[in-house]
Formats: C-alpha cells, sequence, structure tokens
C-alpha cells in the first residue's frame, strides 16, 4: 500500500477513534442529566442529518477547492467546535442543548473533510489496491462500534474533560499531517483548468450522474436498502442486548461486534474483495441477512457473541465494495460530487431507520411479542415473548430482507453487469507521481 495513503489513512483513523469516543461519552452525559432516550437519539440525529443536507454542497466544494486544504479547514473547524465544547467544560456552562449544535456543526466539518478524503483515494491508490483501501477504511467502523468500551476506559481514566482535550490533540494533529505529507496537485486539483459548472446544476451533478449510468444507480439503490434493514438492527442492538444482559455485558459485546468489522477490514485490506465485485457483494449480502435473523433466536448474550461479530464481518465486504465499483467508473475531478450524493441517499436511509426503530420496537412489535400479544402464539413459540423479544422480530424481520434482497437485485441486469458495462476510467498518469 502507498506510503502516502497509509500516513494520511493512520491520521485520519486517529481522529476517527477520539472523536467516536468523544460523542458516545457526550451521549452518556446528555442522558445522566435529563434521563431521555430521545435526547439521546437526538445526538446521533445530530451527527447524522448534516451528512444529508450539506452533502451536495460539500461534494460540490471537493471537486472545485484544493481537497487537501479543504481537508485542513475541515480538521481545523473540527478543531474549533471541540475547543469550544472544552471551554464550556472547563467554565461550568456545558448545558444539553450545546451538545446538539457542537455535534451538528462538527457532522457538517467532517461530512466536508470525508467528501475530500474518499475523492482523493483512487488518485493516492493504484486502481488495482483500491479495493484493499476501502478494507482499510472499513475500520473506522469497527472503531465507531466498539468505543463504548473504549469511551469507559477513558472516562474513568482522565474524565469527560480529558476526552474531550485528546479529541482535539487529535484533530491538530490530523492537520500537522495534511500540511506535511508530500501530495501533487494532480491529487489534490484533478479538474484544474476547468471550467466549472453553475452552481445550481453543480449541486445536482452528483444525482444526475448516477440517473444516467444506470448499473451505479441501482447500486446505489442497492446500498441504501441495506442501510434500512441493516440500519434499523444496528439502532436497536443495544436495547435488544440490555433486554437480558447488564450494561457491562453490553460493553462487551459492542466490543465483540466492533471486532468483528475490524477482523472484516484487515481481511479486505489484505485480499482487496472478491474479483466479481456485485457477485461477491450481494453474497456477504445475503450471508449477513441470515446471521443478522439469527439475532432473534434466544435472548442469550451467548449467542450475540457469536453471531454479531459475524454478521459485522459481512460488512466491509458490502459497503467497501460497492464504494470501490463506484470509485473505478468515476472520473477523479467528480468524485467528490458523485460520493457525496451516494453518501446523502444511503444516509437518508439511514436517517429514516433511527426515525422508524423507536416507534415500531415500543409500539408496535413489543406489544405484540408480550404474553398474550397478537403473535404470542405463533412466532412468539420461535423466539420467545417477554420484554426485548419484540425488538428480536425486528432483527428477524430485517435479516429476512436482506435475505430476499440480495436474489432480487441480482436480477436486476443493469446492477449485475455495472463492472462490464462501464469501463474503468482511466488512471492519471500524473498521480502515480503522488505514490510512495
Amino acid at each position: 500500500m502507498p506510503r502516502t495513503f497509509v500516513i494520511i489513512w493512520s491520521s485520519q483513523l486517529l481522529s476517527i477513534i477520539t472523536s467516536s469516543i468523544t460523542g458516545f461519552v457526550l451521549g452518556v452525559w446528555v442522558f445522566q442529566q435529563t434521563g431521555s432516550a430521545t435526547q439521546f437519539v437526538t445526538i446521533t440525529l445530530c451527527a447524522i442529518l448534516p451528512e444529508v443536507l450539506f452533502a451536495p454542497l460539500v461534494g460540490s466544494l471537493a471537486d472545485r477547492w484544493d481537497r487537501r486544504k479543504l481537508m485542513m479547514g475541515a480538521d481545523l473547524g473540527a478543531a474549533l467546535t471541540t475547543g469550544a465544547l472544552a471551554l464550556l467544560l472547563a467554565t461550568g456552562g456545558l448545558q444539553v442543548w450545546h451538545i446538539y449544535v457542537v455535534t451538528a456543526v462538527g457532522a457538517v466539518f467532517g461530512t466536508a473533510q470525508m467528501a475530500a478524503y474518499h475523492s482523493m483515494m483512487p488518485l493516492l491508490v493504484p486502481q488495482e489496491q483500491l479495493g484493499r483501501a476501502n478494507g482499510m477504511m472499513q475500520v473506522a467502523d469497527a472503531v465507531r462500534i466498539a468505543s463504548p468500551l473504549l469511551a469507559g476506559t477513558l472516562l474513568v481514566g482522565v474524565g469527560l474533560t480529558g476526552v474531550v482535550v485528546i479529541d482535539l490533540a487529535a484533530f491538530l494533529i490530523s492537520r500537522v499531517v495534511l500540511h506535511l505529507v508530500p501530495l501533487s496537485r494532480a491529487v489534490t486539483r484533478p479538474g484544474e483548468g476547468r471550467p466549472p459548472e453553475p452552481w445550481l446544476r453543480d449541486l445536482a451533478f452528483g444525482l444526475s450522474y448516477l440517473r444516467t449510468r444506470q448499473g451505479l444507480f441501482w447500486l446505489v439503490a442497492l446500498l441504501a436498502a441495506y442501510n434500512l434493514f441493516f440500519g434499523i438492527a444496528g439502532v436497536l442492538v443495544q436495547p435488544l442486548i440490555l433486554s437480558f444482559g447488564s450494561a457491562a455485558v453490553l460493553g462487551v459485546l459492542m466490543a465483540a461486534g466492533g471486532g468483528g468489522i475490524f477482523a472484516g477490514g484487515l481481511l479486505m485490506s489484505a485480499w482487496g474483495g472478491p474479483k466479481r465485485r456485485v457477485r461477491g457483494m450481494l453474497a456477504f449480502m445475503a450471508a449477513g441477512g441470515v446471521l443478522l435473523a439469527a439475532h432473534s433466536l434466544s435472548p442469550s448474550p451467548w449467542l450475540i457473541a457469536v453471531v454479531a461479530p459475524v454478521f459485522l464481518f459481512t460488512l466491509p465486504f458490502v459497503q467497501g465494495t460497492g464504494i470501490t465499483v463506484i470509485q473505478l467508473k468515476t472520473a477523479p475531478n467528480e468524485l467528490g460530487r458523485v460520493l457525496s450524493a451516494v453518501r446523502m441517499v444511503t444516509q437518508a436511509a439511514t436517517v429514516l431507520t433511527y426515525l422508524a426503530a423507536g416507534p415500531l420496537a415500543d409500539r408496535v412489535f413489543e406489544p405484540m411479542l408480550a404474553p398474550g400479544g397478537a403473535l404470542a402464539d405463533s412466532v412468539g413459540a420461535l423466539i420467545g415473548t417477554g420484554p426485548g423479544r419484540g425488538i428480536a422480530f425486528i432483527f428477524l424481520l430485517a435479516g429476512a430482507g436482506l435475505l430476499v434482497l440480495a436474489p432480487l437485485a441480482y436480477l436486476q441486469p443493469r446492477l449485475r453487469r455495472v463492472e462490464t458495462e462501464l469501463p474503468d476510467i482511466e488512471e492519471p498518469s500524473d498521480a502515480a507521481l503522488s505514490r510512495s
């Protein structure tokens, strides 16, 4: 793997680790202050909604501006936001609404940073190693899932203020690394010299690009559908575990799940993913469906300890492979806008799951799987009744959804043939000069 990419990846991973820990710790602080699960979930929505709302704008900026400077500016903005949080903590003035604002503003900067970062990747890494690079990128998801265990350790050692200060230091380190690492203008400004599109047309460019390339359009639709099923399980896994286990058990199982993604990311970074990418992606999706459904079989920590890490092991091969195909089929000077459109669509699906998961669990399926409920004698005979069994049924439905989605997607000829019908973008020769 090229040294330049590894250096940037390492510094960004450090920043993601500390930001994930900070986000979890702030959520705990809000819950302790308010006792409200709704306010706790609101923090997550504040972190995701800016990705949906601002994705077209930051994608356009990533294709118009110097990508290194955009990443550095985003890191600086995130550092200033975190610094304001540290100041509020130090003066004892921190309130719940401050957390919402800090989370949302930080998410805007994070969206800009990721748009520039992902659009530079194909120019930092040879095309034959792009799947491996995307496997490394998936390691960040392992960190996010394992953050509760890491956060608990740090919270005991340095406290909330210490966690925020460490996060601030990581942003500054990332900015220094980006300033020092050698990058050619072919990497940071691939579209230099070409007149930019008018702003309004530019903002809609990513979606227009996907609409005119039906294979990629169906691929993005598949990733969005995957996020719907995966997301609803992801947001409910903690309540599922807490329905039969303690907070300590939850921390251990979340760390185990993070280990599953970490292992999948490592394997993909070594292997590069399947040669026939779409077929391999669908195979991992179907396997994930079986494993997701298996979460429902019994209210047992030992069951979750096995099926959750193995399910999450499949995640890098689905998401990383899908992004690799899009990167290979998109010109470098258009990639920021296209990937931002992909992010907007897929994260919008995630937002829907966050909005729907709680009501579906509390008002529909939990009552149905309560003793004497509407499904107690049918589905309840298979997965049991009582607290948490309605959530387990949602896992069963989500797993079945993925298991059906994979073969249905394969029946779509444009998706099935996207790798052959759309040629890979010719690798710019200048980009190779930046790799060392």
